[in-house]
């Protein structure tokens, strides 16, 4: 009774292993092929490609102050920035995103050593003064704004404004247009391959947005994948993304004087600030596998 105790336990554990053993190894001489390939078919990859123009971007800026309390660093640098932030949130959460924070960094006694190397007396009796630190992150989700933010910015004297960097969020229209262009593109290479090969399409068997199915290596013994699926057909997107690009005019007047500390910039100083800024294209691909029968 142990004994066909442990067999029906041992064939219990194994199942599960059976189950998920592939129908065939790499290298292996016979190899089943798919249900799809009983009969005469060939797989097209639809492989395509388009620019779009980046539809966000976002930088920081840091504004810094100095003073022997940590609390009036604090203040004074929140004060740098408390109505340039009022002045960028009333575009909208939906067009710009501000996020600020602050942060302090005490400045210690220095001195030189016997070797005339500058030091710092890093004890907290040493302290002679606070650096606050006010940054402010923005991201902006309508370029076409994204010019005069940035000049905002600018016109509010940072201590240092970091590079602006853009990125593509396409919207799920875009997404969709694309999946599309590439179940289209997976028809016109199947159609020309099977015209040129003295054939004519048949039925359609497999279609896998994935393009893994196209991928699967049945003489190498599959399920085994290759690699990509050759040169992407560019198409022309329905999606336009805009964006703004001004030009400084050729003579521009001097610059105005600095806004007074806790003051938003005028808009003149906007406007003196102000650069060119043109979203870089970026590229958004996407592929089908479409599995059709031969005639």
């Amino acid at each position: 009774m142990r004994a066909v105790l442990a067999a029906l336990l041992m064939t219990t554990v194994a199942a599960p292993a059976l189950a998920q053993t592939p129908p065939a190894t790499i290298g292996q001489q016979y190899v089943p092929a798919p249900w799809w390939m009983r009969d005469p078919v060939i797989t097209s990859i639809g492989y395509v490609r388009v620019e779009l123009q980046a539809n966000r971007a976002q930088f920081s800026a840091s504004f810094q102050t100095v003073d022997r309390s940590v609390a009036d660093a604090s203040r004074e640098a929140a004060d740098q920035v408390r109505a340039l932030s009022r002045a960028l949130a009333a575009y909208g959460a939906e067009t710009v995103r501000v996020e600020t924070t602050l942060s302090t960094q005490p400045l210690y006694d220095q001195y030189r050593d016997e070797n005339g190397i500058l030091r710092e007396n890093t004890r907290a009796d040493r302290i002679e003064r606070y650096r606050a630190d006010a940054t402010i992150q923005v991201q902006v989700r309508d370029v076409s704004v994204l010019e005069r933010v940035y000049a905002t910015v600018v016109a509010s004297q940072p201590a240092s404004i970091g590079q602006v960097y853009f990125q593509l969020e396409p919207d799920n229209v875009a997404k969709t247009n694309l999946a599309a262009a590439a179940m289209r593109d997976a028809r016109t290479r199947a159609e020309n391959a099977a015209r040129n090969a003295g054939a004519t399409l048949g039925s359609v068997r497999v279609i896998d947005p994935t393009g893994r199915a196209c991928q699967t290596d049945v003489l190498a013994g599959w399920p085994s994948y290759g690699g990509g699926a050759g040169q992407a057909t560019t198409v022309d997107s329905d999606i336009v993304v805009t964006g703004s690009r001004m030009f400084a005019p050729p003579a521009p007047p001097p610059p105005p004087p600095p806004p007074a500390p806790g003051q938003a910039p005028s808009e003149a100083q906007i406007e003196a600030a102000r650069l060119a800024l043109q979203p870089p294209l970026q590229v958004l691909t996407d592929q089908a596998c479409v599995v059709y029968g031969l005639n």
